[in-house]
Formats: C-alpha cells, sequence, structure tokens
C-alpha cells in the first residue's frame, strides 16, 4: 500500500541527487535511507558498512538452503 506524504523540499532535493548516483527512483532512496536510520536505531552498535552489507544481503536471491554436514 502506498500513501503520499509531505517531505520538506531539501530532502527531496538530497534524494534525488543521491538517486541519480544509485541509480534508485527518489522513493526508493528516501526508502533506503528509511531502512538504514530503521536498522541503526534498533542496533546503534552496528556500523554503517555492516548495515550496508545487511541491506545487500537482504536484496539478494536465496542461493540454496544451508546444510549441516
Amino acid at each position: 500500500m502506498s500513501i503520499n506524504v509531505k517531505l520538506p523540499e531539501t530532502l527531496v532535493d538530497q534524494a534525488r541527487r543521491y538517486a541519480a548516483i544509485q541509480h534508485r527512483s527518489v522513493p526508493k532512496q528516501i526508502e533506503y535511507w528509511s531502512q538504514i536510520g530503521k536498522i541503526a536505531e534498533e542496533n546503534p552498535d552496528l556500523p554503517f558498512s555492516v548495515i550496508r552489507d545487511i541491506l545487500i544481503a537482504d536484496q539478494e536471491d536465496p542461493v540454496g538452503e544451508y546444510r549441516f554436514g
């Protein structure tokens, strides 16, 4: 479900610049930032590099089920 929200113009302008660099739409860039913020708030000891890796891994297709040998 999508809803419309009003955001400050400066935030949208910043998102537009970052979105162009990352090949994302403006809404997807803001969603990405939101996910980073949520993970960071829930896990204050995690460095950004780990948070970024979590988000990247989250988007990868599962390769197969891990089995203990």
